[in-house]
């Protein structure tokens, strides 16, 4: 094993692929920025999305903690870990085929609520994601080398790798939600399109993960 740890470009370029395609996929931390956004205002978005963002913090700090554990075990786990990551990814993939019209950028009218209940919301609705919890237990995994050092310290490299992808888009999501709902429904059809585009992308990477062959476990 080398001294250092080095995660992939190829392994990098995989988990962000994989977190772009779940930030653009409608999903509770996606609707609730949005709604908040527009029936609050930009700030309030901001805020709910500082929430957001130490929920991904916690999540990278336990799974980093976890996934020692998760590659020195036997190595039906590992499968069935990456079987479910998979499955996952094409049950998203079909829910993006199916979806209706409309989306996170309707107008919803919420309550205003004060800073502290902003990010306590922004927390709780990250950390109650079953999105966010699949890709940091089930994803994040597949995309870890051991020969490449440290498989702790590559989980929270490429969890940070994640979790500035998810928070950039998030934040482009507040500041532009008045826009994007404007344009969204004077083009009826790009929702659709959209639709289409992800599914397509999350389905052919839930296929390669399924039919790719298991990595084996490593010695403690």
């Amino acid at each position: 094993m080398q001294a250092g740890v080095m995660i992939s470009l190829s392994a990098a370029l995989g988990i962000a692929l994989v977190a772009l395609g779940m930030v653009l996929t409608p999903g509770p931390n996606m609707i609730y920025l949005v709604s908040r956004t527009l029936a609050q205002g930009r700030a309030a978005g901001l805020i709910s999305l500082a929430g957001v963002g130490v929920g991904f913090v916690l999540y990278i700090a336990a799974t980093a903690l976890g996934l020692v554990a998760i590659f020195t075990a036997v190595p039906l786990l590992y499968d069935v870990i990456r079987v479910a990551g998979a499955v996952y990814l094409l049950w998203l993939a079909y829910q993006a085929f199916r979806s209706p019209g409309g989306g996170p950028f309707t107008t919803r009218e919420l309550p205003a609520h004060p800073a502290r209940k902003l990010f306590t919301m922004g927390l709780l609705t990250n950390l109650l994601n079953p999105k966010v919890a699949i890709i940091y237990v089930s994803l994040l995994p597949q995309f870890i080398d051991p020969s490449r050092g440290n498989i702790a310290v590559q989980g929270f490299l490429l969890g940070l790798v994640q979790c500035a992808v998810a928070l950039t888009f998030n934040s482009l999501w507040v500041i532009t939600a008045g826009g994007i709902a404007k344009w969204l429904a004077a083009r009826p059809r790009w929702v659709a399109l959209q639709r289409y585009f992800m599914g397509t992308v999350l389905g052919a990477l839930g296929l390669k993960m399924l039919f790719e062959r298991a990595r084996p476990a490593v010695s403690a």
